[in-house]
């Protein structure tokens, strides 16, 4: 998150300015994490407002600006949870199958092995898939936060894709037919 801990103490402090400029730096971030986390666009929005609420009324109790990223991504999490679950119950109560909501998760012993192939890319790259493709930034946002290019980023973010899929593929989860183990 983009919030220098000097405008979080200042937001904490009580000034408007800050408390303003923080809901408008925040926003973005807590879009993209939301999109992520929340099981529809419209929760993402509802959590995202419920978060930026939050910061506006109770950025006094933070205790300090080290914890302030985890507070607002913490609010967003609990907030896509708790839309969930009621919009789980709604349908469970109009004879919906629940499980037909939720996305089917990947094998875990998949998961582990794309983690551990992420782990083992060079930094460089890494940094780059990462921001790219979990944190969600743009190619532009990603080259602006590392001080890259847009093309140095796209040429990292293609051979750390192409390393990953090496990596995967030298564990068996490609078949022959060109499916991923459990997902074709």
């Amino acid at each position: 998150m983009k919030a220098s801990p000097q405008l979080v103490d200042a937001a904490r402090g009580g000034d408007t300015q800050a408390i303003a400029q923080l809901l408008t730096q925040c926003q973005p971030d807590l879009k993209r994490f939301a999109r992520r986390t929340c099981s529809s666009a419209e929760d993402a929005e509802d959590a995202v407002q419920a978060a930026l609420w939050q910061l506006y009324r109770k950025i006094g109790a933070l205790r300090t600006a080290a914890t302030f990223a985890v507070w607002l991504f913490r609010i967003v999490e609990r907030e896509c949870f708790r839309l969930f679950r009621g919009r789980g119950a709604a349908q469970a109560q109009e004879g919906a199958d629940v499980e037909a909501v939720a996305a089917p998760a990947l094998p875990l012993d998949l998961r582990l092995d794309l983690s551990r192939a992420i782990a083992a890319l060079p930094e460089a790259y890494r940094e780059v898939l990462i921001l790219r493709d979990v944190d969600e930034l743009t190619a532009p946002e990603v080259a602006q936060h590392l001080g890259l290019g847009v093309d140095a980023v796209k040429s990292r973010l293609h051979r750390a894709r192409a390393m990953v899929r090496e990596r995967l593929m030298a564990s068996g989860y490609w078949h022959k037919d060109g499916g991923i183990d459990g997902l074709s």
